[in-house]
């Protein structure tokens, strides 16, 4: 069977997402309509000039300039209905999304009032087959007392629809043992516990959320393949990774980590990941931000190698490895 065969086929399962920032789903036509709620004239050629970056660093300010017209409720709801109808077109039925809670906070919003907008603006969706749930996160360089707040507010929320805590960010910014009480904090909160890691990071920061945090999913996780030994904990302990192939070429991840200064993403470690017996999902991590979609990224794993069944397989984690009821 040829590829567009096949990824068609795997185009039409129902699928789940679990990587996904909300405010990295910002097209640029929704850029363009929240600034102009807040004055700011701009195109989306601007927008998208904005979103080509050559390294990690260069993401992030990207990032910070577009969320920078996240201002008040009515602009997250709006973002939410457009990332809700993106999923359901791509035959996504669950997603966790991650809402940056960090940043909310550093901008003196009231993540309350936000996630309440949000809430009402997925309503009609759910009507439809789409199930969202929530990832409160914080952001790892604001240090650990503004993570500890991030878990509050997911507890004054006290909604099931929030699932989870992880921290993204600068991984090479704050030790990871400083955020040993805000993960004892999400725990006892009721909340699963997931980290950025092993993105930009080598292996050791991966082990470091396991061991001190008992993190039970790790964000990209790339740099498993430099330690063997962590490999096979992470199959063992059935720890999966949150694996974001276009994200890792766009960032300058994946040249980080093969020392390859432009490599293609056919030289994604995913197929090595997977076929270790790491549990592998598939996901986005920032589709409008890095001009991908999850129909496009499961192309591309095809394209890495991936069989039929493996492709299968990885449909199959997105659901198995999610913090839904009945899978956590």
């Amino acid at each position: 069977m040829d590829h567009h065969a096949i990824t068609a086929k795997i185009a039409a399962l129902p699928k789940a997402e679990l990587h996904l920032h909300l405010e990295g789903s910002i097209r640029p036509e929704i850029a363009v309509l929240l600034a102009g709620r807040h004055g700011v004239p701009l195109t989306e050629d601007e927008v998208r000039e904005r979103y080509a970056y050559a390294n990690f660093m260069g993401f992030i300010e990207a990032f910070k300039w577009v969320t920078s017209f996240l201002r008040d409720p009515a602009d997250f709801a709006l973002l939410a209905n457009d990332l809700a109808g993106q999923l359901l077109a791509q035959n996504v039925v669950y997603a966790e999304v991650t809402l940056s809670v960090g940043v909310m906070l550093l901008r003196q919003q009231n993540p309350q009032a936000n996630f309440e907008a949000i809430l009402a603006a997925i309503a009609p969706f759910e009507e439809k087959g789409l199930r969202l749930n929530w990832i409160f996160d914080a952001v790892r360089q604001f240090g650990a007392d503004l993570a500890y707040q991030v878990v509050d507010w997911a507890k004054r929320c006290h909604s099931t629809r929030i699932v989870a805590f992880g921290i993204g960010g600068d991984e090479l910014s704050i030790p990871t043992k400083n955020f040993e009480p805000v993960y004892k904090h999400a725990a006892d909160c009721g909340l699963q516990r997931l980290m950025h890691a092993g993105e930009v990071g080598g292996p050791e920061k991966i082990r470091e959320a396991v061991e001190y945090l008992g993190v039970e999913r790790i964000g990209h996780g790339i740099a498993a393949i430099h330690d063997p030994g962590l490999m096979d904990l992470l199959a063992a302990r059935r720890i999966a990774l949150e694996v974001c192939p276009v994200s890792n070429l766009r960032t300058g991840a994946l040249s980080k980590q093969l020392a390859i200064a432009a490599p293609s993403l056919l030289q994604h470690p995913l197929p090595q990941l997977l076929r270790h017996g790491i549990p592998v999902v598939l996901s986005t991590d920032d589709p409008a931000m890095f001009h991908t979609s999850l129909q496009q990224e499961y192309a591309h794993a095809h394209e890495m190698g991936l069989t039929e069944t493996e492709l299968r397989q990885l449909v199959a984690n997105s659901f198995d490895f999610s913090f839904s009821e009945g899978h956590s």
